[in-house]
């Protein structure tokens, strides 16, 4: 195993950035060229590097004024601990009697939140204050060429948050660059989405990978490659979080003894996880659909189709439970059947 390290928080400029070279030529490209966009919006799945992107890109732009090596290890310093003043951050967010924390909230997110918690926010979706706050923020006068606001999770904005960045799009001060991410593109406006420059990102190749794994022991480098499906976000957290790292270790035992019990008294005993809907059973449900992989023999296809009908049916709101009861009796039928 691997010793813990300080890095906890999500601006990940202590660690290389990997892969999406392309994404990463055209940004300079713009800025080489002064052709930088107002807003650009960065999307692909979860944990596979928007965010450090859209920090990587803020790095960039504001220290295009720095005139020597130092100067620029300021500004990369002053953007990874949130303290730039020209650099505006809208991640984490104060939420009621889940993430209280403001000293937690500071290390991912720097603009003002005091309002959250006057109202009792109780969700992690972006509201019009949210915007109304950063919006003035920017009307302050900034330090050198560009100001950066970063909002990840641009999905989360509530319609009214998003008519305020339009508002200010249509308008923009001077200077400001609007960096935002998105794991569901096809959930935004499209008239938010036209007033951006997108950028498409995936996952990455295990061989890009490689850096992350260094220096960890080859069965955990081979989970984590596993588990972690080209986000080297999600081997990021792991590798920082040993006792989670166990915990996947732990559920991908189950989702695999599932698959290969026939009693279906452990079945439905391994399965009582789903029987909530929270985020510990969809890590289930993603262990159960990877340890597939894993059978020494291919399950038949009418026990796929039956899995996949269960992850169909658990996003309605039906009863949970005699969902996976129903689930384990239709895979126990499917199994009986002869081979063709």
């Amino acid at each position: 195993m691997w010793k813990k390290s300080r890095y906890n928080h999500s601006m990940p400029l202590t660690d290389p950035i990997l892969g999406h070279s392309p994404q990463r030529a055209a940004l300079l490209d713009d800025l080489k060229t002064g052709n930088v966009a107002h807003a650009y919006l960065l999307s692909g799945p979860r944990h596979v590097g928007k965010f450090t992107i859209a920090t990587w890109f803020a790095t960039e732009l504001l220290s295009s004024d720095a005139t020597s090596e130092d100067d620029q290890k300021k500004v990369a310093h002053a953007v990874e601990h949130l303290i730039h003043p020209d650099l505006l951050v809208l991640d984490q967010l104060w939420i009621e009697d889940v993430c209280e924390d403001f000293d937690v909230i500071a290390k991912t997110s720097n603009v003002p939140q005091q309002h959250r918690k006057k109202a009792g926010a109780r969700t992690d979706t972006v509201g019009i204050e949210d915007i109304r706050i950063l919006h003035d923020r920017l009307q302050e006068t900034g330090t050198g060429r560009y100001r950066c606001a970063l909002i990840r999770s641009a999905e989360r904005m509530q319609d009214e948050a998003v008519n305020a960045i339009l508002k200010i799009l249509e308008e923009p001060p001077p200077g400001v660059v609007f960096l935002l991410t998105t794991q569901a593109l096809s959930s935004l406006l499209p008239t938010l989405r036209s007033r951006m420059r997108i950028l498409h990102f995936h996952c990455l190749p295990a061989r890009e990978l490689q850096p992350l794994l260094a220096g960890i022991e080859a069965e955990d480098a081979q989970f984590l490659l596993h588990l972690a499906l080209g986000a080297p976000g999600i081997i990021r957290l792991l590798r920082e979080d040993p006792d989670r790292l166990r915990s996947e270790h732990s559920l991908a035992a189950k989702a695999l003894s599932f698959w290969q019990s026939r009693s279906l008294t452990e079945r439905l005993n391994l399965l009582a996880p789903l029987h909530d809907r929270t985020p510990e059973a969809q890590q289930f449900l993603l262990h159960l659909a990877l340890s597939l992989r894993m059978l020494s023999s291919p399950p038949a296809a009418n026990a796929v189709e039956a899995f996949h009908q269960l992850l169909h049916r658990l996003e309605t709101n039906a009863s949970r439970q005699l969902l996976v009861q129903s689930f384990v009796l239709d895979l126990a039928d499917a199994e009986a059947m002869p081979v063709s």
